[in-house]
């Protein structure tokens, strides 16, 4: 076990939501707090929260001394926006099924409607793939069942990871077993799931999990900020403080309590100040900075995100400079953020989904060209080059560029000036 964990009394306990967090003795009946944080507070054996604990989900305790779960880590903003921003753009982009040769959609298969439109009939397909790609990255694995009539695909259930194990057999097949909500489990072989997993891996079938392996940095950024807000909550927050080595005579104090108070105001800023009594003046503002928070947590912001390979401009930090290499930056976040996760969805369709027969002639594949083109007078130059102008040798067709915007097919499309002008001086 990676944490201790104690249990709490049901019935010395008052009726509460959250167990009490005291420390106290077990003897007297009064309730414990886990050692291992709030995470691993439980009241018996049947607590769904111990039950969630023993199964992996109930987090470790990290050196900045929080314990991270799935449901904490994604209460850290930059941990929320990586996410959801992979998860968003896996979700948005067009998944299809296509032959291999000619690239033709292959919208006959069964399965072809289920990835691109309509999974299952509660979720559309990008509630469903960015559902699962959450799931990848916080847990390191999402599961779906293959539910079938025959050899046709209908429908993909996801299911709860944290309630889900996978087991290797003697004869190097896997098995799932899915821990009912209700009670019971549902054994599974593995034609039957299809399993998006992350691609590093400690025993070759079960992913890592990018929260587990960023506990320490996320545990450092919610630490930080817990201590910035309990600074405004607790801190004292002075413009000046006056200090004198005798007390104050009663007219005196009256004198200048008035002479403050006259200085109030933007139109009395930096007005001087007459002192007496042998007073000093000292500045009891303390800025962030010189606590060092804004440092910290800004270095946090990019801790956090390496694992995730977000860029900096995609995590609106302040004092990134907005120009023309962000473009830059994007494509790079799709090439080496994104691209890996392209390739896991995939693969991961062709191995659970489609039949060894089918993954001859048909493959899955994502349309990212959105993400990775640049601006239009980029897109306009590429696109004449490969068409053939300035003696450049054409690569491309009319119908393939448009294809590849998003076009209707242009059979009806009308002519270039100069080709038209070619056409009304042909012979009829």
């Amino acid at each position: 076990m990676a944490s201790f964990f104690r249990f709490l009394s049901r019935t010395s306990a008052p009726a509460r939501t959250e167990p009490p967090a005291l420390n106290v003795d077990a003897r007297l009946g009064t309730p414990l707090q886990a050692m291992a944080g709030d995470g691993a507070v439980f009241y018996d054996f049947e607590d769904p929260r111990f039950l969630d604990f023993v199964r992996g989900g109930g987090g470790a305790l990290t050196e900045a001394g929080v314990t991270i779960t799935p449901e904490k880590a994604l209460k850290n903003t930059t941990v929320f926006r990586c996410v959801s921003l992979i998860s968003f753009a896996i979700g948005m982009l067009p998944l299809h099924l296509r032959n291999k040769v000619t690239k033709a959609k292959a919208e006959d298969h069964s399965a072809f409607r289920v990835l691109h439109r309509k999974p299952n009939a509660w979720q559309t397909a990008f509630e469903f793939r960015s559902l699962m790609q959450q799931r990848a990255l916080i847990h390191g694995n999402a599961y779906a069942r293959i539910l079938r009539r025959g050899h046709r695909v209908l429908q993909l259930v996801p299911f709860d990871p944290a309630r889900t194990k996978v087991e290797q057999l003697p004869d190097w097949s896997l098995r799932y077993r899915y821990q009912r909500p209700e009670g019971g489990e549902t054994v599974l072989p593995a034609k039957d799931v299809f399993h998006l997993r992350f691609g590093l891996s400690e025993n070759g079938i079960e992913g890592i999990s990018l929260v587990a392996k960023a506990a320490e940095a996320i545990g450092l950024a919610i630490q930080t900020e817990t201590a910035a807000a309990r600074l405004f909550r607790n801190g004292v927050i002075a413009g000046g403080i006056l200090s004198m080595k005798k007390r104050l005579s009663p007219e005196a104090y009256d004198r200048l309590k008035a002479s403050l108070e006259d200085r109030r105001g933007a139109g009395n800023a930096h007005r001087d100040m007459i002192l007496e009594e042998d007073m000093d003046y000292k500045d009891g503002a303390q800025s962030g900075r010189d606590n060092q928070h804004l440092e910290t947590r800004k270095h946090q912001i990019e801790d956090v995100a390496r694992p995730f390979g977000v860029p900096r401009p995609l995590l609106a930090v302040d004092d990134t400079s907005w120009g023309s290499g962000v473009d830059v930056l994007g494509q790079m976040f799709v090439r080496y953020g994104l691209n890996p996760w392209f390739t896991a969805w995939e693969q991961a369709i062709e191995r659970d989904i489609l039949t060894d027969a089918e993954t001859e002639t048909i493959e899955a594949k994502f349309n990212a060209g959105g993400l990775l083109r640049g601006s239009m007078t980029d897109q306009a130059e590429f696109f004449a080059k490969a068409l053939g102008s300035g003696g450049h040798q054409p690569w491309m067709t009319p119908e393939e560029i448009r294809a590849l915007s998003d076009l209707t097919p242009g059979a009806d499309l009308p002519m270039a000036p100069g080709k038209q002008r070619e056409a009304d001086n042909e012979p009829s």
